[in-house]
């Protein structure tokens, strides 16, 4: 494998990361900008494939975690649900 630039790395990161946040117009945006890098098709394939497997995974583990949530005790909600914003400024719920 060739020796990668820094920003190509993260390109080929955003790709990934994009699949698992569910961003189509990042996903666009950023198999756009690694190509314009140079990074050839089998290194952006490769990213597309990790990223997908981590989607997989973070949805295999959701499928297992609802399995109980109904009957698991009540407990106080999350510091951001209820409406109450995230560091990022948006509620869980909306």
């Amino acid at each position: 494998m060739k020796n990668l630039t820094d920003e190509q790395v993260k390109e080929l990161i955003a790709v990934g990361a994009s699949i698992g946040a569910h961003c189509q117009p990042c996903l666009t945006y950023h198999v756009s900008k690694a190509k314009a890098l140079g990074l050839d098709t089998d290194l952006i394939r490769l990213a597309l494939e990790v990223g997908q497997m981590v989607a997989k995974g973070s949805m295999a583990a959701m499928r297992e975690f609802t399995k109980g949530v109904l009957n698991a005790p009540t407990q106080a909600g999350s510091p951001y649900c209820e409406g109450q914003p995230t560091p990022g400024g948006k509620s869980c719920c909306g």
